[in-house]
């Protein structure tokens, strides 16, 4: 990595990220994920019984567990990310709270090996910075990015960033295969990107 490097600046933003969401989250707790779940995901313009891929929250993300219910209300469908390797994207399996989930690396919960598998139509995902044009600052593995690249070339899809209102910084270091987000959905309300 060079010293201006996008990796380099990156590196450098997760820690301050990291540090940042952690003071939110200790200031709103489980407010923020209720918050989230009021706004719903209308502003998205995808009704149900869209397929939603959402995620269980770990450390100081946002939980989005709220909100998971009150889609299962409105009638959409969940799904939750499961890991398939190492540079590959992300698979979609079916899920419902209360399902049963299996404990991978890191401390993600997925579903069962024989969940369905779905290709969502609106995907939730966690971050650790963004900004307006829809950037996002994930944890350096690019399972997001190649995900959002492959749903792209199969479908028109909505994707939506999950963050805190202070987690948004000015502008997040990218390179040509980041993935721009769509919508950024925080406490105070969506945001639509770009």
């Amino acid at each position: 990595m060079t010293a201006n490097s996008p990796e380099l600046a990156k590196k450098e933003m997760r820690r301050t990220s990291k540090a940042r969401r952690n003071d939110a989250y200790l200031r709103l707790g489980g407010e923020a994920g209720a918050a989230i779940a009021a706004h719903g995901i209308a502003f998205a313009g995808r009704p149900a019984p869209a397929v939603v891929s959402a995620f269980l929250a770990i450390g100081e993300e946002i939980d989005p567990a709220p909100l998971m219910a009150r889609l299962m209300g409105e009638g959409y469908r969940l799904c939750l990310p499961v890991m398939e390797g190492k540079g590959l994207p992300l698979v979609f399996r079916a899920w419902a709270p209360g399902e049963p989930l299996a404990e991978t690396m890191w401390g993600i919960r997925e579903p069962l090996p024989d969940a369905a598998v779905l290709e969502p139509d609106i995907v939730l995902g966690p971050l650790l910075a963004f900004d307006a044009e829809g950037y996002r600052l994930g944890y350096g593995g690019g399972f997001y990015d190649r995900t959002l690249a492959r749903l792209r070339a199969l479908k028109p899809i909505v994707s939506i960033g999950i963050a805190y209102d202070e987690q948004r910084v000015d502008a997040v270091p990218h390179v040509d295969y980041d993935e721009r987000l769509d919508w950024i959905l925080t406490p105070s309300g969506p945001l639509k990107c770009g």
